[in-house]
């Protein structure tokens, strides 16, 4: 079953001031907007598709938002963005939106018995939606690793090794989660692309809005 609410969930407008406090980058949002973007149309394919229980649409989406929260702080200080990024949301009241973002970079709880069921929980949405988001272009998984092996790979194996089973796991729950949608993986990208947001954010780069 998807797991109860455990706190609050921030308004668009909260993320969007917490995007201004910590200083994000205007890149680091055009892609966590992107990721935002991803996980709503996902959301909706699987409404369509009847799969339940479904995880909460707007704790889906400000998870989206808030992502990379720390990704600006963790440029300069070399800090872990995922692990304090969690820290951030907890310490601003949104314990549930922290376990996402602490877990967007590498599920802690990986269940393909339970994907194969049809059971996604909302970091699960929020951790696929940013591996299909290269900046803010959703492209494939493969693409995705390309840029993850060459940027943050460097020219440790085992970091190559541990991205790549990491990636796996990712095609593993792809494979699960459009099992049940009506459209196939490879045309995320259109369908993204022919959605408005189901809620417009008040403020946000224009091609993301229209």
């Amino acid at each position: 079953m998807v797991p109860e609410k455990n706190g609050p969930i921030p308004s668009i407008d909260d993320c969007l001031t917490l995007m201004d406090e910590y200083e994000m980058l205007d890149n680091i949002r055009a892609h966590s907007f992107q990721v935002a973007r991803v996980a709503e149309t996902l959301m909706e394919a699987m409404e369509e598709a009847d799969c339940h229980p479904l995880p909460d649409l707007d704790l889906v989406v400000t998870g989206a938002l808030l992502h990379d929260i720390a990704k600006t702080p963790c440029l300069y200080r070399r800090c872990n963005h995922a692990k304090r990024g969690k820290k951030i949301c907890l310490e601003k009241g949104y314990p549930e939106i922290g376990e996402i973002v602490r877990e967007h970079v590498v599920l802690y709880d990986f269940s393909k018995e339970r994907y194969r069921q049809g059971v996604f929980f909302a970091k699960e949405i929020v951790y696929y939606a940013d591996k299909r988001v290269r900046h803010d272009a959703v492209v494939s998984l493969d693409q995705r690793l390309d840029y993850i092996l060459e940027n943050y790979g460097g020219r440790d194996k085992k970091i190559h090794e541990l991205i790549r089973e990491n990636f796996q796991r990712c095609r593993e729950m792809e494979a699960a989660l459009f099992s049940f949608l009506n459209f196939p993986a490879h045309e995320l990208a259109r369908h993204v692309s022919s959605k408005p947001f189901l809620r417009p954010f008040s403020t946000c780069p224009q091609e993301l809005s229209d």
